[in-house]
């Protein structure tokens, strides 16, 4: 299981950690990632997801997982990630229909 933020693609960065006398030392900095199950307005059932905190925290503030996944690009979220954004579009546009059609 790699260390990436399934929603914004955060992964590990390295650096130095630099001590009071200016010695460098190399180090990984890694994502504080949270095994997390959110819930999808549209397709009506529990998602679990493996995401870094300050993830969750945008998730909420967008108004939940599905708003989410609309405004996120494509090329930042994980293949399963992906699949589940699909899978909320598709399940709109049949509701939006179902909705002109009545």
């Amino acid at each position: 299981m790699s260390r990436r933020c399934e929603l914004t693609g955060i992964a590990v960065q390295t650096g130095n950690k630099v001590s009071h006398s200016n010695r460098k030392t190399r180090t990984r900095f890694l994502p504080n990632l949270c095994q997390v199950t959110l819930i999808s307005d549209a397709l009506g059932r529990a998602v679990r997801l493996r995401i870094a905190a300050a993830a969750l925290r945008t998730v909420e503030h967008r108004g939940g997982l599905d708003n989410f996944l609309l405004k996120a690009r494509d090329g930042e979220l994980s293949v399963g990630a992906a699949a589940l954004k699909r899978e909320i579009v598709k399940k709109r546009a049949e509701t939006a229909s179902e909705a002109k059609a009545a």
